[in-house]
């Protein structure tokens, strides 16, 4: 609830310096709901960016929740009418707070659908509130989008601690850099990910062919 009310609150003072109103905070993320690409999307929006445009950067930058997904597919899948939610929902830290999740099968898919609805009520809320506090700050806020990319760097910290094998988080650290210096910064994140998953799927097979 802190991380996601105080990002939102600053996305919805980004919405206000850029010219829109609470109420398009508020309506951009009841429809679209990623907040990376909402921080992006103001950007556009403010460029009056084409309608491609936007849909291209929006596959490209949330192409990763594809990824996300495969992780959840027997638990969504079996979900019934809260199936489209729960997917519409993955985000960034509501994957890293169900990848924790252990629990009975039926308490963990009550727990999973709580926090999805929790934690879309909490980035509503902040973006509202932001737009609010952004028409009365008397200053700038220029730099306050870096509440997102803190936010990233405090759940990969989180999943450092948890974890026991550390592999995957240095595999993704390591394609991750050597695919933004050949790619660059807009298209790196698709074949990263590509590359990243293909070498713990490979990993994955070999570790278990060792313990066979």
């Amino acid at each position: 609830m802190c991380s996601y009310l105080f990002v939102s609150m600053a996305y919805g003072i980004l919405m206000e310096e850029s010219g829109f109103a609470w109420y398009y905070s508020l309506l951009v993320s009841l429809t679209v709901y990623t907040g990376a690409f909402q921080f992006v999307l103001t950007t556009l929006l403010s460029a009056s960016a084409s309608i491609v445009t936007i849909a291209v950067t929006a596959f490209f930058m949330n192409s990763r929740q594809i990824f996300y997904s495969l992780s959840f597919v027997d638990d969504f899948g079996s979900m019934g009418i809260r199936k489209p939610y729960m997917i519409h929902t993955m985000t960034d830290e509501t994957y890293a707070v169900n990848c924790t999740l252990e629990l009975p099968d039926a308490e963990k898919k009550q727990i999973m659908f709580r926090v999805a609805f929790f934690s879309r009520c909490y980035w509503m809320i902040g973006a509202v509130i932001g737009g609010v506090l952004g028409q009365l700050i008397p200053f700038s806020m220029e730099g306050i989008d870096f509440c997102m990319t803190a936010l990233f760097v405090i759940i990969f910290v989180d999943q450092w601690e948890k974890a026991d094998n550390h592999f995957p988080a240095l595999a993704g650290l390591g394609i991750g850099i050597i695919c933004l210096l050949i790619f660059g910064e807009n298209q790196f994140m698709l074949p990263a990910l590509i590359i990243v998953s293909m070498l713990l799927v490979l990993y994955n097979v070999r570790k278990m062919g060792t313990a066979v």
